[in-house]
């Protein structure tokens, strides 16, 4: 609090204060009062009112500087109001009312606005398995008729189901910890999985693909790692070379406190300056504007923002023209620095 400013607030008062004076001297001046009377009664007034006025900066100082503290310091400002004690004068009340109605309506408004987004979110989450059912459907059909027609339309299913489950676990995202379990699983098991899911697609491409030293335990949930490691794939099948033969090595590392999960292509790579921001809701890069490799810029941040949420460590090299190196890092326990 500034104490040239809360003088400043006091100049009615003062101009005031010597309007009475100069009225009392003017009373005063009639009669044979002696000099210490006219002067002491003047006096008296001065000192009297500029011992309030220190009092009351004093005062509103310590509240007002207790206020600013308390703001700094809190990571939810709008819970101010409910640690500051309730001051001895009436402006500092009116304050503290002030806020608590006015936390008590931010409250309130942030429950509507939660309930709306849990009902939306509720709502995505039931389409999204509604319409699995079409999708796997239209699967079975294709499968027993096969030509190079459905054979197309299989691929872009594929492409659809992909969205489509990029849309679940965004939906998901916010709340990961109401649904994921982590418990002690085989990285063996998670990436030959997530393998079999896109053999197709791998097959097709005439993608080499090098697995080794995959046979070690991890503390993850298989779902949500599934889902990372599947859009970090896609991602490698995507951006692959036109002339030469893809290829894709998967490798783990062990060491004392942390396991390394390594995911390296001979795709085109990540333009220089780009690959710090490929985690970024909605950076496509140049990778992403070509005409033929349309993207979204999603897939990456889900995967960073659910690696963060799960406690899982994750980084991008990459040489353009040369290949991408997606490191993931799965730490033995929470102490362990993910960089």
């Amino acid at each position: 609090m500034n104490f040239h400013k809360f003088i400043k607030d006091k100049v009615i008062q003062m101009i005031l204060l010597v309007f009475a004076i100069f009225t009392i001297e003017i009373f005063l001046l009639p009669n044979n009062y002696n000099n210490f009377i006219r002067i002491y009664i003047p006096m008296i007034l001065v000192v009297t009112y500029v011992i309030s006025i220190v009092i009351e900066f004093c005062t509103k100082r310590k509240f007002y500087n207790k206020i600013v503290d308390f703001i700094n310091d809190l990571d939810e400002k709008y819970l101010i109001a409910e640690l500051i004690k309730n001051p001895n004068f009436c402006e500092g009340e009116l304050l503290i009312e002030t806020l608590k109605q006015t936390e008590k309506s931010m409250l309130e408004n942030v429950n509507k606005y939660k309930y709306l987004q849990e009902d939306y979110k509720e709502y995505i989450e039931l389409w999204i398995h509604e319409i699995k059912i079409p999708i796997a459907a239209s699967k079975m059909i294709i499968e027993n008729n096969k030509n190079q027609v459905t054979k197309s339309i299989d691929e872009e299913l594929d492409k659809v189901e992909n969205f489509v489950e990029q849309a679940l676990y965004y939906a998901r995202s916010n709340n990961l910890e109401k649904d994921y379990y982590i418990k002690k699983s085989n990285l063996k098991e998670i990436v030959n999985e997530c393998i079999k899911k896109n053999k197709s697609i791998l097959i097709e491409e005439d993608t080499l693909i090098n697995l080794h030293d995959l046979d070690m335990i991890v503390n993850t949930d298989d779902k949500w790692i599934m889902f990372i490691l599947n859009q970090i794939l896609q991602n490698s099948i995507k951006y692959r070379k036109a002339n030469i033969q893809s290829k894709i090595e998967i490798y783990a590392e062990k060491f004392k406190e942390k396991i390394v999960l390594h995911i390296k292509d001979n795709g085109i790579g990540i333009k220089s300056g780009e690959v710090e921001r490929v985690f970024e809701k909605g950076f496509t890069g140049t990778n992403g504007r070509l005409s033929n490799k349309k993207s979204t810029g999603i897939g990456l941040y889900l995967c960073k923002k659910l690696c963060d949420k799960l406690g899982i460590g994750i980084k991008i090299e990459s040489v353009q023209n040369e290949g991408t190196e997606v490191i993931i890092i799965f730490p033995n326990s929470s102490y362990v620095q993910l960089d």
